[in-house]
């Protein structure tokens, strides 16, 4: 996979957890992918699949147990002391859970400028205007900002959220499930003004989401994750067009269509077989039981993510 002209460069990542004397959760397994800047990178897969994990590792609030992450160049797991806080300024999360991620016992502005605080961007005056700004940016007012977040909906939470992760002007933002805890009235207000804010301010996206039809409108390009490892990885047109692997296919079928007509011609695929556990994983590939295309080499080697397609690659050995 060319990485010449990424921003974002992830190789062969790995994350491992010990969960007991002699075992290990294999969260995220090689993972590769790269994503230029101003691009979205979409990220999808089941409760499970090791998206969430993933983009944590990838902002370094996990330490990888393998591969390495290179953002514009710089390897982000190796970062230390200044160059590591010059990071976390450019680079920032929103986290899935707006009810969770904000501090019950701090005011808006104090949220919103806790790293404007720490980095020393604006002080005095400067600073109250900047949240201000920040919050009419996200579509709140200014009078928000002395109030607390149990005083707000969950879409005001996520857009708090936003503002924050705005604060420090970066140039890459890992949405973590941003929309999941949200109404679905909410949602699209949300993943509309991620866009607008993109296109206005040049940001760089990973969109972690296990909303398909969400992921469509936002994404340039979609990878889709199984038990740690990357399955397929294309534009977004091109998946959705064009699913090749197997467990896409199925992922993709399950999109509910709102059209009872064309709904009840749609036909859905059902997986069945026995979800292997990614703790101790066994040799070959990951969705070997539930694949009804299975062949023999599916339980000896674990298949690589090779381009099948231009721009379009697979980890699938009927490929």
């Amino acid at each position: 996979m060319s990485g010449d002209k990424a921003f974002i460069q992830v190789k062969d990542l790995k994350k491992y957890f010990n969960v007991g004397r002699k075992a290990t959760l294999k969260a995220v397994d090689g993972v590769n992918f790269n994503i230029k800047k101003g691009e979205t990178l979409g990220l999808v897969g089941e409760s499970g699949c090791g998206k969430t994990t993933c983009g944590r590792t990838v902002m370094g609030l996990y330490e990888a147990s393998g591969g390495e992450v290179l953002f514009d160049g710089t390897n982000v797991h190796k970062l230390k002391g200044k160059a590591k806080k010059d990071f976390t300024k450019r680079a920032q999360i929103i986290f899935q859970d707006p009810y969770a991620s904000l501090n019950p016992r701090m005011t808006v502005s104090d949220i919103i400028a806790a790293g404007i605080d720490i980095h020393r961007l604006y002080s005095g005056r400067d600073r109250i205007n900047r949240v201000y700004e920040l919050l009419n940016i996200v579509g709140l007012n200014k009078e928000h900002a002395d109030r607390f977040p149990h005083e707000f909906s969950g879409g005001q939470r996520q857009r708090i959220g936003i503002a924050r992760a705005l604060a420090m002007e970066p140039d890459f933002i890992v949405c973590d499930e941003p929309i999941s805890a949200l109404d679905v009235s909410i949602q699209a207000q949300v993943v509309n003004l991620l866009i607008k804010l993109q296109k206005e301010l040049g940001l760089t996206y990973l969109f972690i989401a296990h909303d398909l039809s969400m992921v469509r409108h936002i994404s340039d390009r979609v990878g889709v994750m199984y038990l740690g490892k990357m399955a397929e990885i294309t534009k977004s047109t091109k998946l959705y067009e064009n699913p090749l692997h197997p467990y896409t296919k199925a992922l993709l079928s399950a999109i509910p269509v709102p059209e009872p007509t064309v709904s009840r011609g749609k036909k859905r695929i059902k997986l069945e077989g026995e979800v292997p556990s990614p703790i101790n994983p066994k040799p070959g590939c990951r969705f070997a039981s539930r694949c009804k295309y299975v062949k023999d080499i599916c339980y000896r080697e674990t298949p690589k993510l090779k381009e099948i397609e231009k721009d379009h690659y697979v980890a699938c050995h009927l490929y």
